[in-house]
């Protein structure tokens, strides 16, 4: 179980190659956590992974496969993963694509798979996963948010408006845990240099998955249930939330 100081001792990771949910456990590991299962598509990001947390000192470290789009077996992977390894106390769900909005707009195929991974597919498996962290009566969703969800702009609604679905989702979720052991944090970071980002002109307030990571890591110890990155973010969007539509439709990129 988590700890009295929030330290966990094991966790899942959904999305395991994730430049931030690997920071997360890079930080986790060292403080306590033994227990590491990586869950995302096999390749070369999911196995460094495997290597990072090994190093850095856990008992064990797998990857399994796992897709947030195979919506029909969300069910029985949870159920594999908790009967195998037993009790989670902390899950991660860091997965999330950012699509391009200039092919994406004209291509409703390659929206549509924007939106499933980073919504519906997702939630699908969220509910899986909660329903054990329901039933062994304790643990923590981390889930990576943005702070595209709280307003989505014409430049990337589609990637905003995916988030802006599982944001709500998730806060529902977390009513619906109450009373049962279980809670749930958003984390919604701003724009975020890493892989996903790479090329694209930094947006103010950005920042990286190192801040992120310690950012939900003081989240886990103080229970926090939302987590902007950088604070600020969280009074600028309750700014802009407010805009007028004529203004804020001519915000940049």
């Amino acid at each position: 179980m988590i700890d009295a100081i929030g330290r966990p001792q094991s966790v899942l990771v959904l999305g395991g190659s994730s430049e931030i949910a690997l920071a997360i456990v890079a930080k986790l590991v060292p403080a306590r956590c033994r227990t590491v299962v990586l869950a995302g598509r096999e390749g070369e990001r999911l196995a460094e992974g495997v290597r990072a947390a090994t190093a850095a000192g856990a008992d064990v470290v797998e990857s399994v496969a796992f897709d947030a789009a195979d919506i029909d077996h969300h069910q029985a992977f949870a159920d594999q993963i908790f009967d195998r390894f037993g009790n989670f106390d902390l899950v991660i769900a860091a997965v999330g694509v950012l699509g391009d909005q200039t092919v994406d707009e004209s291509d409703p195929a390659a929206a549509a798979a924007v939106m499933t991974t980073n919504y519906t597919g997702l939630a699908s498996a969220l509910l899986a996963v909660a329903g054990r962290l329901r039933h062994q009566g304790h643990g923590r969703l981390i889930v990576l948010s943005s702070v595209a969800a709280e307003r989505a702009r014409r430049a990337n609604f589609i990637y905003g408006s995916s988030k802006a679905g599982l944001d709500a989702f998730s806060q529902g979720l977390a009513d619906s845990l109450v009373g049962s052991g279980v809670q749930v944090t958003l984390v919604r970071p701003g724009f975020v240099v890493g892989r996903m980002t790479e090329g694209m002109v930094p947006a103010p307030f950005a920042t990286t998955p190192e801040a992120v990571a310690d950012a939900v890591v003081r989240g886990i110890e103080s229970g926090a249930a939302v987590i902007h990155v950088p604070p600020l973010l969280r009074w600028v969007m309750a700014i802009m939330r407010h805009l007028p539509r004529q203004v804020w439709r001519r915000m940049p990129g």
